[in-house]
């Protein structure tokens, strides 16, 4: 029986980029799948009280440094040589998970996630760029105008801030967060545990 490891995603958390890759390469050795849920990251702190780490953690010495080295050590293992911080970070992301929701309806979630993950941490993408975002979803061959109108639907906005509640409700408060048989693991430097769930 395939074993599926479910992923609370936003694009706004560079944590969700880095775990991306190494993510689906564990989930390729252990024959498992992996379910995209997207949920708005700013609206899980809000519900839960948590802050990002660089505001929360900025009057606590020594803790964001050592944050940026564990970063670098996570870059540096899995060969992420091609990760930027984005100049616009941190950016509103809500227009682009509802875009992967309808995405994921069409079937062409994982594709819509790969192209984005690299326009935005890798080139620099600017969300806020109409124009920009466009030119991804038609350099990926996505289907520009079903995902148009998928994300402008009812249905989709309700499914996000549905999904964000839904989250916070089973106990995540942050990204990347994943759900394996029931059990919920936080952080991108919790693959390892996982990967013992999957034996």
């Amino acid at each position: 029986m395939t074993r599926t490891i479910e992923f609370i995603f936003d694009f706004v958390s560079p944590n969700g980029y880095l775990v991306w890759g190494p993510l689906k390469a564990l989930a390729a050795r252990k024959g498992a799948t992996i379910t995209l849920t997207p949920a708005l990251l700013g609206g899980m702190h809000k519900l839960t009280g948590n802050a990002p780490p660089f505001m929360r953690d900025a009057e606590i010495k020594g803790k964001n440094a050592y944050a940026q080295l564990e970063m670098q050590r996570f870059i540096a293992r899995h060969g992420l040589t091609k990760f930027r911080m984005n100049p616009a970070f941190p950016f509103r992301s809500v227009e682009l998970l509802r875009l992967l929701l309808a995405a994921i309806d069409l079937g062409c979630g994982e594709a819509f996630a790969d192209s984005f993950l690299r326009a935005i941490w890798e080139d620099g993408l600017n969300p806020a760029d109409t124009a920009a975002v466009d030119a991804v979803i038609a350099t990926a061959s996505l289907p520009a105008a079903a995902l148009a109108e998928g994300a402008q639907s009812a249905a989709v906005k309700d499914r996000l801030a549905a999904n964000t509640q839904a989250a916070v409700d089973r106990g995540a408060f942050g990204i990347p967060t994943f759900f394996v048989d029931g059990e919920m693991f936080f952080g991108k430097e919790r693959l390892g545990q996982i990967e013992e769930l999957l034996g």
